[in-house]
């Protein structure tokens, strides 16, 4: 129970319990509703059925007013399980993104790297939206679902045990029906998963990649894995909905046979006499709505087994390992390589390197592409751990270190520098979120960015694109380096970081 509360709520069981007593609340509250208006139907009933038996008008319009305050009662706890289901879904979605782009930021590179990026995606937005309608909307049904025939057979049972048994026959028939497609139904749900991943991803790329598409003429029909992508996601879609929707029909189907068993033994205790009217209308009145919800939850089971791929996926990434380490990482200190084998997968980069950097020094490693110097400097900072061996900064293991305290001895600027859709400002103070606007201009005056800021419209708050593209690429490794300026951090890496600059700057 704990496992399948953890997937409806992305990771936050303890947000479950409100709703949950909230929808089982308003599922009493419509039953209660049912019992009087079926107090209503049997005092019309008995002054007809019985000669001696008048109509009581006062009771009638105790109940009406009974019914109308009810009404308003109804309504007020219907707000309430609104408010509380819907705030509780969504305050589940946010803390779960939140917690879960933590944890994507504490995962070594390696493993991101070897994650689609498009999954990623979908699931910060795709997954988490999915388990939002979850709690919102199949969270609710499913409680009433499991209250109502509850509730209703023991209450149905003091009338006629033999027509509530007849009532709820088809139930188990038609959610073991259900139930055992399940395996089918996952199978079905994870292959639209895939497809719709592997589409975001396609169109992802494409859009990226835009100007290469133009360049060489690929657009439309041409790009073909892009279209391969749209043409399979429109499968797998068709083949969910086709092979699930008449399996859950077909439950829907069996489970509602218990109404027409209930006419056909009422009928036949009815004629022997054997069956008050009034208790047969009661069961045909309250019988037809036991069914509603049961129904409601039952056409939204394949949606709620998506649901729950959703939440697999999601609790399956939170709990990959992050890199662990407590140690206090010490100011400054020699950098050492000591017996490093590294590999990405299968292709192996590093093998068996000694080296040592002093403190206080200027170290260039130079050598043709694809030799390693990134991997070097990315293994200093611990964006991925060595295969064999040590990375040791004045002697201690890098993985004895706490991760977050070592990045913040190290500065880096990248050969492909990223800026976030932000002011320039807040890009350099990226380094630094404490900086006052002098320091900011200081670093940037160092990384000789400072003039082309100044002629920009709105000078350090102009806003730049999404990844600086309204940047040249020698202002965007400009801005990086100003970036790495203010951090002022003891340890400096520097993979390709004039690459995009010309000789004056």
């Amino acid at each position: 129970m704990n496992r399948l509360l953890s997937l409806f709520s992305g990771g936050s069981p303890e947000l479950l319990p409100r709703p949950i007593g909230a929808a089982f609340l308003e599922g009493l509250c419509r039953i209660f509703q049912a019992g009087l208006v079926f107090l209503v139907v049997q005092e019309i009933y008995r002054s007809y059925a019985l000669p001696d038996h008048p109509l009581d008008l006062p009771l009638l319009w105790k109940l009406a007013a009974a019914l109308g305050v009810w009404t308003v009662v109804q309504y007020g706890i219907s707000l309430r399980a609104y408010d509380a289901t819907f705030t509780a879904a969504y305050e589940a979605s946010a803390r779960g993104r939140i917690a879960l782009g933590d944890h994507l930021r504490r995962l070594s590179l390696g493993y991101l790297n070897s994650r689609d990026p498009g999954d990623l995606t979908t699931m910060l937005l795709e997954d988490y939206a999915q388990l939002e309608t979850a709690m919102s909307h199949y969270l609710p049904q499913l409680v009433s679902a499991l209250a109502f025939p509850v509730l209703f057979c023991l209450g149905l049972s003091f009338w006629d045990w033999r027509l509530a048994l007849a009532l709820f026959a088809g139930l188990p028939v038609g959610c073991a029906f259900i139930f055992a497609s399940r395996r089918l139904q996952d199978w079905l749900g994870r292959a639209h998963v895939a497809a719709k991943i592997d589409a975001s991803s396609r169109m992802q790329e494409y859009l990226n990649n835009m100007r290469e598409i133009k360049a060489h003429n690929l657009g439309g029909a041409k790009f073909q894995r892009l279209e391969r992508a749209f043409r399979s996601l429109k499968r797998e879609a068709i083949r969910l909905e086709g092979i699930v929707g008449p399996l859950v029909m077909v439950g829907i189907a069996a489970t509602r046979t218990g109404l027409s068993l209930v006419v056909l033994l009422g009928v036949y205790r009815l004629v022997g006499g054997r069956l008050d009217p009034l208790v047969f209308t009661g069961f045909l009145l309250l019988g037809g709505r036991v069914f509603d919800p049961i129904t409601l939850v039952l056409t939204n089971y394949a949606e709620i087994r998506y649901s729950l791929l959703s939440g697999q996926r999601i609790l399956e990434l939170r709990r990959q390992p992050i890199p662990q380490g407590k140690g206090e990482p010490p100011r400054e200190g020699s950098i050492e390589f000591r017996n490093v084998t590294f590999a990405y997968g299968d292709t192996p980069v590093l093998s068996r390197v000694n080296l040592s950097i002093p403190s206080r020094s200027v170290t260039a490693l130079v050598g043709p592409s694809g030799s390693g110097k990134s991997t070097v400097a990315r293994l200093i900072a611990r964006f991925w751990d060595v295969r064999d061996g040590a990375v040791l900064l004045e002697g201690r293991n890098v993985k004895d270190l706490d991760p977050d305290r070592l990045l913040s001895r190290i500065s880096m600027v990248f050969q492909d520098v990223y800026l976030f859709r932000d002011t320039i400002g807040n890009n350099i103070r990226v380094g630094n979120p404490e900086a006052t606007q002098e320091q900011v201009e200081e670093a940037a005056r160092r990384a000789r960015c400072h003039e082309f800021i100044q002629a920009l419209p709105q000078g350090y708050d102009t806003r730049v694109g999404e990844g600086g593209c309204t940047l040249s690429g020698g202002e965007r490794q400009r801005v990086s380096i100003a970036r790495a300026l203010l951090k002022d951090a003891p340890i400096v890496l520097l993979d390709e970081a004039t690459s995009s600059l010309d000789p004056e700057n």
